[in-house]
């Protein structure tokens, strides 16, 4: 009997880690988008923004067997307690990571829109703000791969920054149109851009609030009140 036992939490362990290869594999192909997306955007690579928008099916076909594969562990194996929010948390965090990639599809979306235009200025300070984010998801992913709620932590306490950054793009971007009106189109797509980063932002705190929870059982909000951070 005890042997059974070790062998079936043995078995659930590998689903487990499974699941959590699956994600990062998602989570790989989200980050990689959205530099790819950028540097599309920097280098109006219009063919290359063309290929981002295909290969999101990748994600969601990712998206769909980590799905299948959470119900699948659910329905076999009856996961408690932490267990069973690890494998909720895997659900959940796979939707989050697709929809990741959705805001890089977007940002390579916009690319065309900019192929024939000149220089813009503040187009210069978009790549520094989508490396934020990407680390911001990458970090969060590794904090779930390795149960580690005190990096979930920190990577929500980095979203202000990233915050504070839209705001400061919003506000150079507001200028660029009123002092060039000719741009307002242009300047608007880059808007856009900005707005995409700064989700991306919001979602790595989602999937930090959700390593936290599956990690601890706790929330995080409470943590960071305690913490004197909200």
């Amino acid at each position: 009997m005890q042997h059974e036992r070790e062998h079936t939490l043995k078995a659930f362990d590998q689903d487990l880690d499974r699941l959590r290869a699956l994600i990062s594999e998602m989570g790989g192909l989200a980050e990689h988008a959205i530099g790819e997306a950028m540097r599309c955007l920097v280098e109006r690579d219009v063919a290359g923004a063309r290929r981002i928008v295909q290969d999101d099916k990748k994600l969601d076909a990712l998206e769909i067997e980590t799905e299948r594969r959470v119900v699948q562990l659910i329905a076999l194996r009856a996961p408690m307690a932490g267990d069973l929010r690890d494998s909720v948390a895997a659900l959940k965090i796979s939707g989050v990571v697709e929809r990741i990639g959705d805001y890089a599809k977007n940002i390579a979306r916009r690319v065309p829109e900019l192929q024939d235009v000149g220089h813009l200025e503040p187009l210069s300070l978009l790549p520094e703000m989508a490396r934020i984010a990407t680390h911001m998801v990458h970090d969060v992913l590794d904090a779930f791969v390795n149960r580690d709620a005190e990096a979930a932590v920190k990577v929500a306490e980095r979203d202000q920054a990233l915050d504070d950054f839209y705001d400061s793009i919003f506000r150079t971007l507001l200028t660029f149109m009123m002092e060039k009106p000719n741009n307002i189109s242009h300047a608007t797509q880059l808007l856009f851009v900005a707005k995409n980063l700064e989700r991306v932002g919001d979602h790595a705190t989602n999937i930090a609030e959700m390593v936290y929870y599956a990690a601890t059982g706790g929330q995080m909000t409470e943590r960071l009140e305690k913490a004197g951070a909200l």
